[in-house]
């Protein structure tokens, strides 16, 4: 039996040096499953994972205009920047 690889899109957003709100984004959906799939019982976690994307989409820009390589920084670079600004998200 042969096992269907996962997309690359979708391994993609499991890297947690490409996607830096893989937490955001597993806790949204495990409250989906919670709740019934009720979208009210998850505003907070929908905002948060939000606010994720805001940010570090921010910060990729800045880095872009700034000619930094890679643009995303890597999820132990993100994890030192987490670390120097006070709850972000």
């Amino acid at each position: 039996v042969r096992v269907s690889r996962m997309p690359k899109y979708a391994q993609q957003l499991r890297d947690h040096d490409r996607n830096p709100c893989i937490a955001e984004t597993d806790a949204s959906r495990k409250c989906m499953d919670d709740n019934n799939y009720k979208k009210d019982m998850c505003t907070d976690y929908f905002l948060k994972y939000k606010n994720c994307r805001k940010f570090w989409h921010d910060i990729m820009m800045q880095r872009k205009r700034n000619g930094v390589k890679p643009e995303m920084p890597s999820a132990e670079e993100r994890k030192k920047i987490l670390e120097s600004v006070e709850k972000p998200y």
